[in-house]
C-alpha cells in the first residue's frame, strides 16, 4: 500500500494532465459532493470518520509536484483536518508551489462537504469516498444503533487497483478523427468574480421525473438535456440562433471499460441542437438528443474519443517537450475549444447506501466550479437534486429550466440557506505588493518628469527606471514564488545576477557582475537553502532537486573563470569548489534519493 518509507509517486492520468495546467482563480477545477443529514454534524466525530476513511483511500493523500516534462502526484505526510465551512465553495485547492492536499472536508449545519481538485479523481471516485466517509461518521455517531459496517468496494481491492490508469489500459491507436466542429452559441454577461460562484439548487421527485421521461420514450438524462437546451435557447436573440446550443455531457467510462480506479476515468459527448428561427416543439429536441445519445454512447465511439486524446500524450515529440511549453499548448487548446460547447451537464447518477443508513440521510448533491454554466445532478432515494453553478450574475437560464419542468407538472423545490454568509476572500500580502508596484511606477514617472523639466539634456531618469524595474522584479519573484522558499531561492539565484549583468553592460561593462555578484549570490543562496531546509525540517524529496540546481548554477563562476570571462580568482574558485562539494555530497550520501528525484522530475 502507501506505507513505504520512500516517497511514493505516480503519473497523472490522461484526463488529469490538463487540470493543473489550466486551473486558475476563475476556474479552480474543484467540485463539491455533499451529504445532507437529518441532524447537525458533529465536528469531532467527522474528524474521526475522515481519519478512518483515509486508511482505506490513501491514494488521496497526495500533493501535486512539477517535473521537467509532466506534473505528477506524490505521497504526503499531511493530514486532512475537518473544519466548519466558512469560505465560498469550490475555491482553489491546488495552489502552485504550495504543498497542500488536493481535497478538503468541512461541514455546515447538517451538511458534510467533500471538495476535491479534479486532477485527483473524478465524480465516481469522489462519491465513493464520500459514501465511505458518511458511513464511518454514522457508525461513530450512532454506535449504539448497531449499523452494519458495509464495504462499497471489492474486499481484495489494492492500492494498485485504486491507482490504475484506465486510459492507458484501454488505449489503442485511434482512427482518423471527424471533421471540424461548428462553433456553438456562447453565453455572455456580467460575471460574478472569484469566490462568488452562483449556486442554484432545485429538488424534484426522481420517480415523477423518470415517469415524464418515459412518456417521451427516453432516459432521464436525455430528457433533462433537452430541457437544458431549451432553457438556454430562451435567452437567445434571433440573430444568435444561427449557432447551435451544445452541451458537454461527461460519461463514466467504467460502465463501458471495467475499472476499479479511483483516478479520473471519464469521457464526454456533445449533444446539441440548432434551433429554427420559427416555432419548434420540445419533442423535436428530445428526438434529436435521443438519436445523438444512441449513436455516441457506444463502447466503440467512446473508445475512439478516449484513444484520440491518449494519442496526443503518446506523441514522441510532445512527450519530450518541456512542461512549460506543454502548459502553454494546453492553455491554448482550452481557449480554442471553449467555443465548442455552450454549457455543461453532469449526471452523477444514483447514490445508494444500505437501508439501515437511509433514516439518517436527507439527500446528496453535487456542483462544480465552472467558467460557463454547469448543471449537475445526483439522486438519493426519491430526492433528485439539480444543482446549477454559474459564473454569471444573472440566473435567467436557471429560471427557464425550472419553469420548463413546472410546465411538465414537475414542481421543483428551490433549496435555501445553503451556505454561510458570504465574505470576500482575503489575500495576505497582496495589498502590500500592489502598493509597492504603484510606488515603483510613481518613482519612475516622477524621475522622468523632473528629468524632462530641469535637466532635459541628460538621461539620468533611465537609470531610475532601471533601478525601479530591478527592485520590482526581485520583489515580484519573491511574492509569486512565496509558497516555496527553495524554488524562490533558485529563481533569485538566476534573476539577481542576470539583472546585474544587464546593468554592467548598460554602464560600459566593468565585469563586476560576474567577478563579484554572481559567485557571491550563488554562495549566499546555497547557504540560505541549507538554513531553510533545517528550519522547516524538510524531507529529502522537498529539497533534493533545488540543491542539484543550486549546485549546477554554482559551477558557472568557475566555468566563466576558465573561459576568461571572469577575472577575480578567489571568489569564482571558492564558489565553484563549494558547489562541486555540494553535488558530490549529494551523490555519495543521498545517491538513491538523488536519482529517484531526477527520475520523477524527468519522466516523460
Amino acid at each position: 500500500m502507501f506505507g513505504s518509507k520512500r516517497a511514493h509517486w505516480r503519473k497523472l492520468d490522461n484526463a488529469a494532465k490538463i487540470f493543473p495546467a489550466t486551473s486558475n482563480k476563475k476556474d479552480t477545477r474543484v467540485f463539491r459532493f455533499y451529504c445532507e443529514l437529518k441532524e447537525p454534524v458533529e465536528g469531532k466525530a467527522l474528524q474521526a470518520a475522515l481519519d478512518k476513511t483515509m486508511e482505506k483511500y490513501p491514494v488521496f493523500l497526495s500533493v501535486m509536484r512539477k517535473g521537467l516534462f509532466w506534473y505528477y502526484l506524490e505521497k504526503s505526510e499531511l493530514k486532512p483536518v475537518v473544519k466548519e465551512e466558512s469560505e465560498p465553495p469550490c475555491l482553489n485547492l491546488y495552489i502552485r508551489d504550495r504543498k497542500t492536499l488536493l481535497f478538503q472536508v468541512n461541514y455546515y449545519k447538517t451538511r458534510i462537504n467533500f471538495e476535491v481538485f479534479h486532477a485527483l479523481t473524478d465524480g465516481t471516485g469522489a462519491i465513493q469516498f464520500l459514501k465511505e466517509l458518511v458511513k464511518n461518521y454514522l457508525l461513530i455517531r450512532h454506535e449504539a444503533d448497531g449499523l452494519p459496517d458495509v464495504s462499497f468496494t471489492e474486499e481484495d481491492m489494492t492500492l494498485q487497483d485504486q491507482e490504475s490508469d484506465g486510459f492507458a489500459k484501454y488505449y489503442k491507436k485511434p482512427k482518423k478523427g471527424s471533421g471540424k466542429k461548428v462553433h456553438s452559441f456562447q453565453l455572455s454577461g456580467a460575471r460574478t468574480g472569484y469566490g462568488s460562484l452562483n449556486i442554484t439548487e432545485g429538488l424534484v421527485s426522481c420517480r415523477a421525473l423518470l415517469g415524464k421521461a418515459k412518456e417521451y420514450g427516453v432516459s432521464m438524462t436525455v430528457f433533462l438535456t433537452a430541457v437544458f437546451l431549451c432553457a438556454v435557447h430562451e435567452e437567445m436573440s434571433r440573430r444568435q440562433r444561427k449557432k447551435p446550443v451544445v452541451l458537454m455531457v461527461p460519461v463514466n467510462l467504467r460502465k463501458y471499460f471495467p475499472s476499479s480506479s479511483m483516478l479520473n476515468f471519464f469521457g464526454w459527448i456533445e449533444p446539441g441542437y440548432l434551433f429554427p428561427e420559427e416555432e419548434y416543439s420540445f419533442g423535436d429536441v428530445v428526438e434529436s438528443v435521443k438519436a445523438y445519445f444512441k449513436e455516441e454512447l457506444t463502447k466503440d465511439r467512446l473508445g475512439q474519443r478516449m484513444s484520440s486524446l491518449m494519442s496526443l500524450e503518446q506523441n514522441p515529440l510532445l512527450r519530450i517537450a518541456p512542461l512549460e511549453i506543454k502548459n502553454l499548448g494546453m492553455q491554448l487548446g482550452v481557449q480554442l475549444a471553449k467555443d465548442d460547447v455552450t454549457a455543461i451537464f453532469s449526471n452523477l447518477g444514483v447514490v445508494s447506501l444500505p437501508r439501515e443508513y437511509v433514516p439518517y440521510i436527507r439527500r446528496f448533491g453535487v456542483f462544480t466550479s465552472t467558467p460557463k454554466i454547469e448543471l449537475s445532478m445526483c439522486s438519493f432515494e426519491d430526492d433528485l437534486v439539480l444543482s446549477f453553478a454559474s459564473c454569471f450574475q444573472d440566473q435567467n437560464i436557471e429560471r427557464n429550466f425550472f419553469r420548463i419542468l413546472k410546465g411538465f407538472g414537475l414542481e421543483a423545490e428551490l433549496l435555501e440557506d445553503r451556505f454561510p454568509a458570504k465574505k470576500t476572500p482575503e489575500y495576505k500580502g497582496l495589498r502590500f505588493f500592489q502598493w509597492f508596484s504603484f510606488s515603483c511606477i510613481a518613482a519612475a514617472c516622477a524621475a522622468v518628469m523632473v528629468n524632462l523639466i530641469f535637466t532635459p539634456s541628460l538621461r539620468w531618469s533611465v537609470y531610475v527606471i532601471g533601478g525601479a524595474l530591478s527592485m520590482w522584479l526581485a520583489l515580484a519573484l519573491g511574492f509569486f514564488k512565496r509558497h516555496n522558499l527553495l524554488k524562490n531561492a533558485v529563481w533569485q539565484m538566476l534573476l539577481l545576477p542576470a539583472v546585474c549583468v544587464i546593468w554592467d553592460l548598460c554602464t560600459g561593462w566593468h565585469g563586476w557582475s560576474v567577478d563579484y555578484v554572481l559567485p557571491a549570490v550563488c554562495m549566499l543562496i546555497q547557504l540560505s537553502m541549507l538554513i531553510i531546509t533545517k528550519v522547516q525540517k524538510l524531507p529529502v524529496q522537498e529539497y533534493m532537486i533545488y540543491y542539484i540546481l543550486a549546485g549546477l548554477i554554482g559551477l558557472l563562476p568557475a566555468l566563466l573563470l576558465a573561459l576568461g570571462a571572469a577575472q577575480v580568482v578567489y571568489l569564482s574558485v571558492l564558489c565553484g569548489g563549494i558547489s562541486f562539494l555540494m553535488l558530490t555530497g549529494l551523490l555519495i550520501f543521498k545517491s538513491r534519493d538523488m536519482f529517484t528525484e531526477l527520475y520523477k522530475k524527468l519522466h516523460f
